[in-house]
């Protein structure tokens, strides 16, 4: 099943501010390649944003909420009335993605995607994208209409490119969904053709025979939806409307030179639905860490993407995100403030 999306093009990263970027790190005060990943992100960066060096100077992280019909089928821990109520918990500041963008000096924005009670709030970082009262059960039916997986993705796109006219420079990326990483396993075995087994985790901390049962709801899903399917087909099958948006917001955000960071294993699958809809914009993308779900490895390498961090992370919300925008500040700060070696008067490497 092929379900097809337009999406205007995505300008692939700018030459001339990596080669100058690249020419100016060998330059640097130090042997080359010894600050390692952070030179070549510096040199990414560059690229996104088509100036040498590179800043981030206003970045936001995005939260999106959304409830999984799957849960009624006993996949998670947790009930889904969890859902909202962490999303309240978001919006008063108590949340470690919460404690987290405040100690990286970083905007939070909450989205309501489609949780179950429609959430009423009227705080500056809120803003409601409700697509429906949590999607339906991915083990028996489609999670949702061909309408609603395009209307998730035209409103990320939409919202990515409001952050981008506002100046925002970075948006990181993050959610919230009691049940998503059965759905996120499941885009994760469609696009990556891994059987259940290989890219289903704990999740919420299932274990022993709910653990099982997981990855048998995983394995129906996929065979339910067969090998013939393209498109949006997987987001529409068994994805989720805080996936849906979160793909868009990739997009979008690529279309603008927006860079943008990825969090745990739900936005990774963010990224996969975005690579087969818009594979240049994952060249925008940059990997904040490597969870401890096992189909999260398995989505980076197909993305191509390398983690800055390996910390057993599994939460979620941005939270592994929240921590690598330092490190994004940092690789731009050393690129432009560290003095060249003919700047500093220090001898070059032996030829």
């Amino acid at each position: 099943m092929e379900q097809v999306v337009n999406i205007e093009p995505i300008a692939p990263l700018d030459q001339a501010a990596i080669a100058q970027a690249q020419q100016r790190q060998n330059q640097l005060t130090k042997p080359q390649g010894a600050l390692g990943q952070l030179e070549a992100l510096s040199i990414q960066l560059a690229g996104i944003r088509q100036q040498c060096p590179p800043t981030i100077q206003k970045p936001i992280i995005i939260v999106a909420a959304a409830d999984h019909g799957v849960t009624e089928s006993g996949v998670s821990a947790y009930p889904s009335s969890v859902t909202a109520q962490m999303v309240a918990n978001f919006l008063a500041g108590g949340a470690a993605v919460s404690v987290l963008a405040r100690h990286a000096g970083a905007e939070l924005l909450i989205v309501d995607a489609g949780v179950q009670t429609a959430i009423s709030s009227s705080a500056p970082n809120f803003r409601s994208e409700w697509l429906g009262a949590g999607t339906k059960n991915l083990a028996i039916e489609p999670v949702m209409s061909q309408a609603q997986a395009q209307s998730a993705l035209a409103r990320g796109i939409a919202l990515a490119h409001e952050l981008a006219d506002a100046g925002h420079d970075l948006i990181a990326l993050g959610e919230m969904g009691i049940g998503n990483t059965t759905a996120a396993a499941c885009l994760t075995a469609i696009y990556c053709q891994q059987a259940a087994a290989t890219v289903t985790g704990h999740g919420t901390g299932v274990q022993s025979e709910q653990y099982q049962h997981k990855i048998a709801v995983v394995a129906q899903a996929v065979a339910r939806v067969g090998e013939n399917i393209d498109g949006l087909g997987p987001l529409i099958e068994v994805g989720g409307f805080e996936i849906g948006i979160l793909a868009g917001i990739i997009v979008g955000a690529a279309q603008r030179r927006v860079a943008i960071l990825l969090d745990g294993f739900i936005t990774t699958a963010a990224a996969l639905v975005a690579q087969a809809l818009a594979p240049q914009a994952i060249e925008y993308c940059i990997a904040a860490h490597c969870g401890a779900e096992p189909g999260h490895r398995i989505a980076l390498q197909q993305l191509g993407l390398r983690p800055l961090l390996q910390l057993d992370l599994r939460l979620g919300e941005g939270s592994g995100a929240a921590l690598a925008i330092p490190l994004l500040q940092a690789a731009c700060k050393i690129l432009g403030e560290m003095a060249t070696f003919a700047s500093a008067q220090v001898d070059t490497a032996n030829s």
